[in-house]
């Protein structure tokens, strides 16, 4: 398992009962987690100043026990993002991402070379911050315009807002095949994709149907002496394994020498000796 283990400002305080309690910041919250199926006592419930609980008839809502703030600021080292409760359970941050923050951090600046990099579904653009922290210029794609404003702020708070970031409002498959027909190359590609989501214009993605062709059809705007391909994915039942396949399967020796390693995603939890499970991510680096 790879761990995000080198947060200051988020904690994960207990685990179990089909429920989290995180701390962001100052602020307590306990949301539903599928993952933690586990009985346990959790006395820090009792503290969350934000609940939220799922509706038999689908979506849920927050309950607050104190007012709090629309939305407020959390740092990962010298990154800062925007934290907001959302109404399907959200806040704005993956924060087990953070170990692969790291990673793109580290590999882009050992490159030693200029890097382009291509962030698809990019949500509100953690990979994008840390992808432009260590100076990529980077292309950032996501079908929401609400998250690529997001993503904005973000990159804003931790000081890159004048750094070489494209944001594009767009169905992730449309814009890769433009880019292919416009003969844009990236070094590194980096995808984020939902089980199930709709484009701009309706169209639908389930991720069992479309990874492995869009994978595919990425791997056609990879430059020629590509630095690092990863694909997430939070989709029950899909074994890190799984994308590990599909990168094998879809890149192939044309690009020269490469290393694919894939492996769960997890967040150690303060109160109780455990992980918390959060993901699977597959990560190819070239060369």
């Amino acid at each position: 398992m790879i761990l995000a283990n080198e947060w200051q400002s988020y904690i994960v305080l207990e685990t179990g009962n089909g429920e989290k309690v995180e701390k962001w910041g100052d602020t307590i919250l306990c949301r539903p987690d599928p993952q933690t199926i586990w009985s346990c006592p959790m006395p820090s419930k009792k503290k969350a100043h934000g609940i939220y609980k799922r509706s038999s008839s689908g979506g849920g809502k927050w309950t607050f026990t104190k007012k709090l703030p629309e939305n407020w600021r959390i740092s990962y080292k010298d990154l800062t993002f925007k934290v907001q409760p959302t109404g399907f359970k959200h806040t704005g941050l993956f924060p087990e991402q953070a170990a692969n923050w790291d990673f793109i951090r580290e590999t882009i600046k050992n490159s030693g070379r200029e890097i382009k990099v291509l962030n698809l579904f990019a949500y509100t653009g953690g990979a994008t911050v840390a992808a432009a922290s260590a100076g990529a210029s980077v292309c950032h794609v996501d079908a929401s315009k609400g998250m690529v404003q997001w993503a904005k702020e973000n990159a804003m708070l931790s000081g890159l807002k004048d750094k070489p970031i494209r944001y594009i409002v767009d169905d992730v498959l449309k814009f890769v095949l433009r880019e292919q027909r416009r003969g844009n190359t990236y070094h590194a590609i980096i995808m984020d994709p939902p089980s199930y989501g709709r484009g701009p214009n309706g169209e639908i993605w389930k991720l069992e149907n479309e990874l492995f062709s869009l994978v595919k059809e990425c791997v056609k705007i990879l430059d020629k002496n590509p630095l690092f391909f990863i694909i997430n994915s939070y989709t029950t039942g899909l074994q890190a394994s799984v994308l590990k396949n599909i990168l094998e399967l879809c890149i192939g020796d044309e690009f020269g020498e490469k290393n694919i390693n894939a492996d769960e995603l997890g967040i150690p939890v303060l109160n109780q000796p455990l992980v918390l499970p959060c993901g699977s991510t597959a990560r190819c680096v070239f060369g």
